[in-house]
């Protein structure tokens, strides 16, 4: 008499289960912000009352306004036209630099918990090795070779962001990877790739999910920085960090929103992303109790 092997399919909290209410009304109006923020870099040329670059030395440092509702900068430009741009940028930068990292290090990360031995060490101590490189200094260095602009500090981002992901990945990779329904797939003949595909890719995700959330705040937290310093996006380029580095001017003759308004976009998206990943991560957390 033989006995055939069969497995319940294992489910833990997927992609779909995770519901994003119930979470509080700070998580709540956190979403609403993010959603606001995607809405207003697509439809910015539509929303924007002015050209963005458009130049108007007789009206600079203009206040508050009905046809400047956030006045303009020390060029004559309309800084809410120039915020709405700005969030293009504001947001694109990061979303390359996580899209990029979170492939690379789950890749990294499955591969070195799943093979383990000599793949698990080599890879480890890569990351290791990169997370010892400060990402703004390998930016600046990559503009120094490149160049300033975008792509240089998307690129070093990404790269100094990767073992974040990596490590985290490698670590729940490994747990999942010794629970009992792993061991039964790899026992009826299934191959690792379909088993990491189908199976510990989907379980792993909610919690890369949580990760990327708060990585992207900080993405662009450090991209906004390198462009305040001149690496990043080049004036007159609408990009929240270069408009606080131009506003600095705007502050000594008493005119604060140039610079203020910028800084407070930045900071509601940083705040606003880290919310809503501790929300995701503090619920995941409750359901594996």
């Amino acid at each position: 008499m033989t006995t055939t092997l069969t497995t319940v399919p294992h489910r833990r909290p997927g992609l779909r289960r995770l519901r994003l209410l119930g979470q509080g009304p700070l998580f709540a109006a956190s979403v609403a912000v993010l959603v606001l923020l995607v809405l207003v870099a697509l439809l910015a040329p539509l929303l924007a009352p002015y050209d963005p670059e458009a130049l108007d030395l007789g009206a600079s440092l203009v206040g508050t306004s009905g046809d400047h509702l956030l006045g303009t900068d020390q060029s004559g430009r309309d800084i809410l036209s120039r915020l709405l741009h700005g969030a293009r940028t504001g947001l694109l930068g990061p979303l390359l630099v996580v899209g990029v990292s979170t492939l690379l290090g789950t890749l990294v990360g499955v591969v070195a918990a799943w093979r383990g031995g000599w793949a698990d060490t080599l890879l480890s101590r890569a990351m290791d090795l990169v997370f010892s490189v400060p990402g703004l200094m390998l930016a600046i260095l990559l503009v120094a070779v490149t160049g300033p602009g975008m792509t240089a500090p998307v690129v070093a981002m990404s790269v100094a962001y990767t073992p974040y992901v990596g490590r985290l990945v490698r670590g729940i990779a490994r747990q999942e990877k010794a629970r009992p329904y792993i061991e039964a797939y790899v026992v009826q003949g299934w191959s690792g790739w379909t088993v990491c595909v189908r199976h510990l890719l989907p379980n792993i995700a909610p919690t890369v999910l949580a990760q990327s959330a708060m990585n992207f705040g900080y993405a662009l937290m450090d991209l906004a920085a390198l462009s305040y310093l001149g690496f990043g996006v080049q004036p007159p380029a609408a990009d929240w960090g270069a408009m606080i580095n131009e506003g600095q001017g705007a502050v000594l003759q008493g005119a604060m929103l140039p610079a203020l308004a910028p800084s407070a976009c930045i900071v509601l998206a940083v705040v606003a992303f880290g919310i809503v990943g501790e929300g995701i991560a503090d619920r995941i957390a409750r359901r594996e109790k």
